[in-house]
């Protein structure tokens, strides 16, 4: 393969009209724990948090498949947790993702590291209505690595603390200046540079408070607004404040000209509705992953328009670029991992 001739198609990519999506893939990257390990932690956990035996026969059935070796998504879509044990899933997944949130946070915030994606926001447009970002993700990591990149992180909340959900005070939250456009008498708003991250699962940091939804940084002893895999994602994904983001990440995912998607397994039904459909049209799309899932694999053997760029260590250092033309080994480039991307790539 052609390396530079790759590595103009890849630089083609960053014009107007991307929409960035983002999977766990790279939250684990960072050091958050997957799903693999969120299995195992909730196997050792959820038993000695059940409140009484009334939910003790439904997580037995449960841990039965999971012990079997079945991903969470497939068993929590065949046995959909109650309201109450799903709550009990809610507070132990939020706690071990929260603990390696802060691990990552400190580092970050006390200049010890920097985020892959920080890294490659320096190298991106700056839209003056925002960078779109949609993740599946419930940490706080691209709100840092926005921040850490100079750009602002418009959630669609207003406030620090206690944050209210209102999308256009939050929008408007951002204006900088404005100034007259000259013979036209009117006035453009100036905003600061910002992303608009789109989390149509939730996040960390969001509660039901007085049966409203509110942002804050504090451990609020409230429900926390994140939805877990299986069944109950879709009837819970029509609540505020997840059908605003959802709906927003749908449009912006339809109006987009391209699609730059890292470590998104095309596994959510919230968004893959709206993103098979375009990418069939033949929008162009980059995934960068480490391990193309199978709903993944068959996107990109069905569509020329998608060049997926993944790890090979089978055959040592470097990567794979998968087309529908077949699989063809790049040695000594590990260009699927973002960091190495952004260097090898776009610097």
């Amino acid at each position: 393969m052609d390396i530079d001739k790759l590595k103009q198609d890849m630089q083609g990519y960053f014009t107007d009209g991307l929409v960035t999506i983002v999977g766990s893939g790279l939250s684990v990257a960072e050091g958050i724990p997957g799903m693999s390990a969120l299995r195992e932690h909730l196997l050792a956990e959820v038993p000695g948090h059940l409140p009484g035996n009334g939910l003790l026969p439904q997580w037995q059935a449960i841990e039965e498949k999971l012990r079997a070796g079945s991903d969470i998504e497939t068993v929590l879509h065949q046995l959909a947790p109650s309201p109450e044990l799903e709550a009990v899933i809610v507070d132990i997944t939020a706690s071990l993702t929260l603990d390696a949130e802060l691990r990552v946070a400190t580092e970050v915030i006390s200049g010890r590291r920097k985020l892959r994606f920080t890294l490659l926001l320096k190298q991106m447009l700056k839209p003056n209505n925002g960078v779109p970002v949609i993740t599946t993700n419930y940490d706080r990591l691209l709100e840092i690595a926005v921040e850490s990149a100079g750009l602002g992180a418009d959630t669609m909340f207003v406030g620090r603390n206690v944050g209210s959900f209102n999308e256009k005070e939050s929008r408007l939250s951002f204006c900088r200046d404005y100034r007259k456009v000259p013979k036209r008498g009117t006035l453009q708003l100036i905003f600061k540079p910002r992303a608009l991250i789109l989390k149509p699962h939730g996040s960390l940091d969001w509660f039901a408070l007085s049966g409203e939804p509110v942002c804050c940084p504090y451990p609020l002893d409230a429900p926390r607004l994140i939805i877990t895999p299986g069944l109950n994602k879709y009837r819970t994904g029509y609540d505020r404040p997840f059908d605003a983001h959802r709906e927003r990440a749908n449009r912006e995912i339809d109006k987009a000209g391209r699609y730059l998607i890292i470590g998104y397994g095309f596994n959510d039904n919230h968004l893959e509705t709206h993103l098979a459909a375009q990418l069939r049209s033949g929008k162009p799309a980059l995934v960068l992953t480490h391990t193309l899932s199978p709903n993944g694999q068959r996107l990109v053997e069905n569509c020329s328009n998608v060049i997926a760029i993944t790890s090979d260590s089978a055959q040592g250092p470097g990567g794979c670029v998968i087309t529908n033309k077949g699989v063809e080994f790049i040695p000594g480039h590990d260009i699927w991992d973002v960091g190495v991307f952004v260097k090898e790539i776009l610097q």
